[in-house]
């Protein structure tokens, strides 16, 4: 069973969003492993709380992410 797991700022994405990551990493894996990966494929969009990730040593805010601070 192909599986994606996306990790995402808390609020950065909209439902729509979502959605269109979960058809088109689907699509990916339709394409590269044919269409009989396509009912199995499991996508997951995990939403990490702000300041809950951090690069090289410093925590990242979605603020920070986004350019805001």
């Amino acid at each position: 069973m192909p599986y994606a797991n996306f990790k995402v700022p808390a609020g950065s994405l909209s439902a729509e969003e979502k959605e269109r990551i979960v058809h088109r990493t689907t699509d990916l894996y339709a394409e590269i492993y044919g269409e009989r990966a396509r009912p199995t494929t499991m996508v997951l969009i995990e939403e990490v709380p702000d300041g809950g990730w951090g690069i090289g040593g410093g925590v990242l805010t979605l603020a920070m992410i986004q350019g805001d601070g």
